[in-house]
Formats: structure tokens, sequence, C-alpha cells
């Protein structure tokens, strides 16, 4: 369970220092190195911070989709993150190594990082994967909710919320539709 209430549109986004598990963003090998939130927003014009994991039927049916995302809005100006939360104790699939391996797979072009204490998650009130925070320049939240109305399945995506928020946020319009409630698994949480 979360401590934190969900960060809303209007909140100013808490930072995180966390090691990145993607071999394309970190050559050094897992956790070489960290990222901040203010790494990702450097010089961008906002940054879209994605809960996910890799066994999630939910993350697995939008991957494809969350990795088109990332290179057709990262030249335009807008950083990108995904952030693994889960137990990896209780589910192994999401540990580090396997975060690696999802990366590539996946061939996600951002950083891929690993909040192994839940503090990350709990400071952003995060529920599910996937789950997603759009941030402005100065890291305020503009968007949460989901990525589109069929995360399992995009050809049956009839509704691209997300998408709608990206592009009035790089057109320096306001959000639209600032919530959208996500469709997901719970993150899955340390016991004690």
């Amino acid at each position: 369970m979360t401590t934190n209430p969900k960060l809303a549109p209007g909140d100013d986004a808490p930072d995180f220092t966390l090691p990145d598990t993607n071999p394309t963003t970190s050559p050094g090998g897992v956790g070489a190195k960290t990222v901040s939130l203010a790494d990702v927003l450097k010089g961008r014009r906002g940054a879209l911070v994605i809960w996910m994991c890799n066994h999630c039927p939910y993350v697995v049916g939008s991957a494809t989709r969350i990795a088109g995302l990332a290179y057709e809005y990262m030249p335009k100006g807008l950083g990108v993150v995904g952030i693994c939360s889960n137990d990896a104790s209780t589910h192994p699939e999401d540990s580090a190594e396997k975060m690696a391996e999802y990366a590539a797979k996946w061939r996600l072009p951002f950083p891929y990082l690993r909040d192994e204490s839940q503090e990350a998650a709990r400071a952003y009130g995060a529920e599910r994967t996937p789950e997603i925070f759009l941030l402005d320049a100065a890291g305020v939240c503009v968007y949460e909710g989901a990525i589109d109305d069929s995360p399992k399945d995009a050809i049956a995506v009839k509704d691209q919320p997300l998408r709608d928020a990206i592009e009035d946020l790089l057109a320096g319009k306001p959000v639209r539709r600032p919530q959208v409630a996500s469709i997901g698994c719970t993150i899955k949480w340390k016991q004690g």
C-alpha cells in the first residue's frame, strides 16, 4: 500500500535518484549509473515518468507503444524514464537483471530504473503498472493515469489520452484531460 497521496496534476513531482538497468542507456552494466528526475528533465520540455515492470500483462501488451511514444517524442524535447518498484523477492522476473533483459527485448530508448526501496513509488503514490505521470519542464505534474484505453491490445485502442496530453504539453496548451484512470497490475509491495 502507498503511504503518500497520488501525485496529481498541479503537484510538484518528488525527485528520485535510482540505478539504471537499461544496457543501452547505462552501458557500464546494471546499476553502473544512477538517474535523477533532474537528469530526465534537464534541457527538456517535460518528462514522462512511467511505472512499469516486466511481468504485468498490461505492461507487456503496451511495451511496444511505450517504446514508440519515447522514440516519437524524445526528439521533440520530452524526457522519458521507466521505473520498476516491484518486490523482486516475490516477483523475481522484476529483478534488475531481468529488467536489463526486458529493456533490450523491448528496445527501450530510455533509462529503466530500479526502485528497490520502493520509496519513489511511495513518494508518487504510484499504485499500478503501467501508470503514467507527465511533467512539465518545471517538474509539475500535468497528467496522471493511463497510456490508452486498451493496454493489453493495441488493435482495440480507441482513446489515447496520454498522446493527447503530450501533444498539449509540447504545444504549450493546458492538458485537456489531466487525469484518466490507469488500468493495470498493482505494484507488488514488500511485506513488513
